[in-house]
């Protein structure tokens, strides 16, 4: 007997046509249809002006977000082809915009690199914007065509003449695909700022024309990687007066890598390939390695730098407090996975070692007092390893992983499944009692931390393995640091405990910091958590407004006006606010109600979106260097009201 529904058949398969699988399945081509989808789509148009720069035929691009939320990208390249494609027999403008796999990217002799290499960017753009208008400005005349929903309106036309050249597309995202169409003018200015830095001599205009919103920025980087370098290490005084700055070409791959030591313990290392961002790295970052390695270890032993240590010199010693940007250029890059994060071409690694190694050479050899400067660096770090190493093996032996016991300030939850269970990190004894009593005992567990946590991003590392509070951490979430053959240290996360860390602090000043230095110890020392999605940040409201026995919780400002509109009929002397410091001034039930219950409480989960701009604000917040963290202040100072 045949089931209604399980009758599985040739008219049970679906061939989606044209732009249709984009629309159905959004999340495969652009990441995902919340904020960061939705500004991916910016990143896609601005990709394709980024390869007529590189390409050679486009200086300026102009970006702007307009009235409505539509985005107009303009560039001054050679214009996308107008012309008759033979085989689809359609214009090439009409293919590159509806055709998926279709563009000027697969063609050697029309880009010798690409970031766009899959040939969906704008064809994608295009499928999930509810009206695309494109202009080609192209041998004296001008062209157009408008879409809705990736479907042309009408065949490419031409409107007028011109003696400019270039493309200009216009698209408003569609609201039945997206959660929200708001554009931020600081997301893309972030990006752009990193795209400036990476092709230098190429102008970007950022510009919003919104009500109330209208700014524009100009971006443009004559030193490319160098000032890049010096933008991200603004926190930290630099041992060297310039970047060390490296650039070759060999077997078509280009390598331009600048790096700078600073008196800080971090590495801070980014790569990209043909401008995209490589998360995981790849070949490119490890030929780097191997040739940073290499040279200095020869340097420090053939002038007998090393030969009364009693210790093993590592890599991992070479690039303590080494920021470094490491481009290359690559005619057809094999990266692993979907999401391009890792490089795979294994005849990278030799390209750039060995243009790596020679540049290398040649700076100690031309450059001996900042070489022993370099070196005398290595020499502390490879000391502050051992000592952090013997540090960290304390705090592992005690780990529960060894069979040593939980921190005695943890309230453990009953649970043993790690997906099902969460941790928050309470700031105080005080808060951390109410936060247990109020608590979900089978699922959830507290960990109290007392006062301010250790500001890593200042601190030896073996000095950090020696504070408590951060001991406690590392014991209650059954996570230890391995290292690879590299000497490259990682965390490893496979004993993870809860699924769930969550900051719990005061809605106050002191309250921020103390999330801002617990943020610091995951960014540099348990990424991986953050990387795999399991950092959390409580929010508890701001304010409990009463009348009578009604009693209604406002996280803002704006929520908190509302509720006396509604309670009081706009009458603040007839309702009673309460305005909480902290934690502690709520009782068990209400924390449990406003911060801790699943189906009521609102976190914000903490995500790497752009990795250069984290590690910034990281070293600019919490560095060593006063000034910078002045000028950040000062400049955002509009947007540290946390009533609002």
């Amino acid at each position: 007997m045949t089931q209604k529904g399980s009758d599985y058949s040739a008219s049970s398969i679906q061939a989606l046509e044209g732009l249709e699988a984009v629309r159905r399945r959004p999340g495969m081509y652009i990441g995902s249809t919340d904020v960061k989808g939705l500004h991916h789509l910016v990143w896609e148009v601005i990709d394709n002006s980024i390869d007529e720069h590189l390409a050679g035929h486009c200086s300026h691009i102009l970006v702007s977000i307009l009235q409505d939320n539509s985005i107009r990208v303009e560039d001054n390249g050679r214009g996308i082809p107008v012309d008759m494609h033979e085989k689809l027999q359609k214009s090439a403008l009409e293919v590159v915009m509806t055709v998926l796999h279709a563009g000027g990217k697969f063609d050697k002799d029309s880009y010798k690199v690409s970031g766009g290499l899959h040939g969906v960017g704008v064809s994608c753009v295009n499928a999930l914007s509810a009206y695309l208008r494109v202009e080609v400005r192209r041998e004296g005349k001008v062209y157009m065509q408008e879409y809705e929903r990736g479907k042309p309106r009408e065949n490419v036309r031409e409107i007028g003449e011109t003696a400019s050249r270039g493309t200009t597309v216009i698209f408003r995202p569609d609201e039945e695909i997206f959660e929200t169409l708001v554009y931020s003018f600081e997301t893309l200015a972030q990006r752009i700022r990193e795209l400036s830095f990476l092709n230098n001599g190429l102008t970007i205009y950022l510009k919003d024309e919104r009500e109330g919103q209208q700014r524009e920025e100009k971006f443009f980087s004559e030193g490319g990687l160098r000032e890049f370098v010096k933008f991200l290490d603004q926190g930290r005084p630099p041992l060297t007066e310039n970047p060390i700055y490296v650039t070759g070409k060999e077997e078509n791959i280009e390598v331009e890598i600048a790096m700078q030591y600073n008196t800080g313990f971090q590495e801070n290392v980014l790569s990209y390939v043909n401008n995209i961002y490589t998360r995981e790295g790849g070949t490119h970052l490890s030929g780097y390695r191997r040739a940073l390695a290499r040279v200095f270890k020869q340097y420090g032993d053939s002038n007998g730098f090393f030969s009364k240590l009693k210790m093993e010199i590592s890599g991992e010693d070479f690039r303590e407090g080494l920021t470094a940007i490491v481009s290359v250029k690559v005619p057809e890059p094999q990266f692993k996975g979907q999401t391009k994060g890792e490089l795979g071409n294994s005849e990278v690694v030799g390209v750039v070692s060995r243009i790596v190694g020679d540049a290398l050479m040649a700076f100690l050899e031309q450059n001996p007092k900042e070489a022993r400067r370099i070196i005398d660096k290595v020499i502390l770090a490879a000391t502050a390893r051992h000592a952090a190493r013997k540090a960290r093996e304390m705090v592992q032996r005690k780990n529960v992983l060894t069979g040593g016991g939980l921190p005695g300030k943890l309230a453990d939850c009953s649970s043993r499944s790690a997906e099902e269970s969460e941790l928050f990190l309470v700031e105080g004894d005080s808060a951390g009692g109410t936060a247990k009593q109020g608590r979900n005992r089978n699922y959830q567990a507290i960990l109290p931390l007392r006062g301010k946590i250790l500001n890593v991003e200042k601190a030896l590392e073996y000095k950090i393995y020696e504070n408590e509070e951060i001991k406690n951490m590392f014991t209650a979430l059954g996570v230890h640091i391995i290292e690879d053959e590299d000497g490259q240290r990682k965390l490893n996360i496979d004993k993870l405990r809860y699924h769930k860390v969550v900051i719990m602090c005061d809605a106050d000043v002191d309250g921020s910091h103390i999330t801002t230095l617990i943020l610091t110890f995951f960014y540099r020392y348990m990424v991986e958590l953050i990387q795999n999605g399991h950092l959390y940040i409580a929010r508890p409201p701001l304010y409990l407004v009463k009348k009578g026995k009604e009693a209604k919780y406002a996280w803002n400002e704006k929520e908190r006006i509302a509720i006396v509109e509604e309670l009081g009929k706009g009458k603040e002397d007839s309702v009673h606010i309460q305005r909480y410091k902290g934690l502690g001034e709520m009782n068990a039930e209400q924390l449990w109600e406003t911060t801790m219950d699943p189906s009521r409480r609102i976190l914000s989960r903490v995500d790497i979106e752009d990795a250069s701009n984290a590690s910034y604000y990281f070293s600019i917040l919490m560095g060593e260097d006063v000034p910078p963290r002045r000028d950040f202040i000062e400049k955002h100072a509009v947007y540290a009201n946390i009533d609002i």
